[in-house]
């Protein structure tokens, strides 16, 4: 098996280019068996460093850091709406504000320490990626069921598509290498209390997000490309490129690859990226017949069209096709705004 250390994203606000360079160096060095840190932009990063000296405490918590590069812009932050870890680099000038965590960018080791600490903030994420590698390493030879994932008697996981799935708290990519994937009968399989459990297909958004895999399948590349649902995530987590890929092959189906190149202007490992996402959550097809809005397919033709393709829609998916789903109104395909992200102008 295939050890996969995922890549976490560190967002900067009011850094100098030498700033910058520093926070790349560090990031570089904080890599381990656990995960790789890189720079990463703001909105999507993973955790954030904020320069103390340009950090201004506002009206009702807010943070406005202010930029240090010509072509920057300040960012303000609410900090009620902050859901990731966040470090402020010395000193911090606003008066009155006593952030969590501070750190003196000038010294690498404490710099590394910092960005090892969020490691173990985002440890959860870290573990689902595992389990979501090793669904991505085993695919071919699942389908769709319930099951517990072991190495010896130890139950490092739990899927099942209606109670989701489940991690053991720190497991981590090499636990998976020596693991076994035992299926069970439908509804034999408990998560404990004690494992943080996540949807499917929240699982394997995330993984698609991080992992440099390649997961689109070759003929995806080829063949027309349907609009067979939309992702079953908060909306927020979509960005504008998945949106506008969804807009386009709901507007024009049968698209194939080269065509959404055209369409969209993303270039062709962007596009790759992007589709892998909504492949891998069973949003796209090959298949006509799987289409949002297909001719229904027979019991038989149904068993072909799972064979035909990858095994992360039988262990995703077994829900009703979109022709048997109820009538939805029009999809609003408008990209939200990032929640306490609000850049000035």
């Amino acid at each position: 098996m295939t050890i996969e250390v995922p890549v976490l994203r560190l967002g900067l606000a009011g850094f100098t280019e030498a700033q910058q360079k520093s926070a790349a160096d560090a990031a570089a060095a904080a890599a381990s068996a656990r995960a790789r840190w890189e720079l990463g932009g703001f909105a999507e990063a993973d955790a954030w460093w904020l320069e103390g000296s340009r950090t201004v405490l506002m009206a009702n918590d807010h943070l406005r850091v202010q930029p240090a590069v010509p072509s920057g812009r300040s960012v303000q932050l609410a900090l009620a709406d902050v859901d990731r870890p966040v470090a402020f680099t010395q000193p911090v000038v606003a008066p009155g504000f006593k952030p969590a965590v501070t750190f003196p960018l000038q010294e690498r080791p404490v710099a590394v320490a910092v960005l090892h600490k969020f490691a173990d903030w985002l440890q959860t994420m870290l573990s689902q990626f595992a389990l979501a590698s090793s669904i991505a390493e085993h695919q071919p030879g699942l389908v769709s069921g319930s099951w517990e994932v072991l190495r010896g008697s130890q139950l490092l996981a739990v899927v099942d598509l209606k109670l989701g799935a489940g991690t053991m708290p720190g497991v981590t990519s090499a636990d998976f290498q020596e693991a076994s994937w035992c299926i069970r009968d439908h509804g034999a399989v408990l998560i404990p209390p004690s494992y943080p459990r996540a949807s499917v297909s929240q699982l394997m958004w995330q993984y698609a997000q991080r992992s440099e895999r390649d997961l689109l399948p070759p003929h995806y590349r080829t063949q027309p490309l349907y609009f067979r649902r939309p992702p079953r995530l908060p909306q927020r987590q979509m960005k504008d490129a998945h949106l506008l890929l969804m807009r386009e092959l709901l507007a024009h189906p049968g698209m194939n690859f080269k065509g959404l190149q055209q369409a969209t202007g993303l270039g062709e490992s962007a596009l790759v990226r992007v589709l892998s996402a909504l492949y891998v959550v069973g949003s796209i097809t090959s298949n006509a017949k799987r289409a949002m809005g297909g001719a229904p397919a027979s019991t038989a033709s149904r068993d072909s069209i799972v064979h035909e393709q990858s095994a992360y829609v039988s262990v995703l998916d077994s829900t009703p096709r979109p022709s048997d789903l109820p009538h939805r109104p029009a999809l609003d395909m408008t990209a939200p705004a990032p929640l306490g992200l609000l850049p000035e102008h």
